[in-house]
């Protein structure tokens, strides 16, 4: 998501540029609400997918084995944030950012049992990703995760707790700082579950509806989605004759204080949109809008 011609000034951080031109309560607001969680917005929402889930099964029967409402939910939001960039800011040391790239984090099983470690898959993707692309990707993260005996999230986890208590409660204190003043190294950025556009969580795979997850005060994480398992509705269709319907619900805890309300309505009205228009994913953007700056 890198500006074209855009080069790097001071205030900027290694993971976006500063914002300076937007209106004055918005640069402010940071500096009252300093928490993340100060700052949650709750939204929920569903979506009718039997026509979703017919084009799904179709695209499996073409030889994309396991494609699912995870690549489809991911597809939708990277295609919001190509149109509406503000969805890809975020807020560190009290400063509203431009993301510089779309970094999607997901929590990732390394097998199927209740006791089976769980690891951080981060991927990035462009504005420019179709639904093809985010299939590739996540599969490659995925794949590449269960591979390896430990990924870089655990491989800082493991060291960090190999510090006594007390210390360690102090080495987080300085990571706080550091993230603060973006001193941080991009290596442990690129490791931390806590950095990037959004977090997305399957509870569709657990056969449980969607929960409101928090988001967390340290790092820059302004949204996270949770969806949760299929359901069926018997309703009456516009001849009054009865006929199953699916359903999938989602939720969603936002940073109120990287864009307003109307821009986070038009942001879910869109991903709804894809989401039941999944074939509008099969092809690239016509344009991609830039941030503000």
């Amino acid at each position: 998501m890198s500006t074209t011609g855009y080069r790097r000034r001071l205030g900027d951080r290694k993971e976006g540029r500063r914002l300076r031109t937007l209106p004055a309560l918005n640069l402010f607001t940071p500096y009252i609400m300093i928490q993340r969680n100060d700052a949650c917005n709750q939204f929920a929402g569903s979506i009718e997918i039997t026509e979703t889930d017919r084009w799904l099964r179709s695209k499996r029967q073409e030889g994309y084995k396991g494609l699912g409402m995870l690549h489809l939910f991911i597809a939708a939001y990277i295609r919001v944030i190509s149109q509406l960039p503000g969805l890809n800011r975020f807020v560190a040391g009290q400063k509203v950012y431009a993301r510089n790239e779309i970094l999607i984090n997901m929590m990732v099983k390394r097998g199927i049992t209740t006791d089976a470690e769980e690891t951080c898959a981060k991927v990035v993707f462009e504005p420019t990703d179709t639904i093809y692309d985010v299939y590739r990707k996540m599969n490659e993260a995925v794949e590449a995760i269960r591979a390896s005996d430990d990924s870089g999230t655990e491989k800082v986890a493991g060291a960090l707790m190999k510090i006594p208590g007390l210390f360690l409660k102090f080495a987080v204190w300085v990571l706080r700082v550091m993230d603060y003043f973006d001193l941080i190294p991009m290596s442990l950025l690129r490791a931390s579950p806590f950095h990037g556009s959004m977090i997305i969580t399957d509870l569709g795979s657990l056969g449980i509806p969607p929960i409101y997850h928090h988001l967390y005060n340290f790092g820059n994480l302004p949204v996270f989605l949770a969806f949760g398992a299929k359901r069926r509705e018997m309703e009456l269709d516009r001849h009054g004759q009865p006929v199953e319907r699916k359903y999938v619900d989602y939720k969603v805890v936002c940073d109120e204080r990287i864009i307003d309300g109307v821009y986070y309505a038009a942001a879910f009205k869109h991903m709804k949109y894809f989401l039941k228009n999944p074939h509008e994913l099969e092809r690239a953007p016509e344009k991609v809008v830039e941030d503000v700056f």
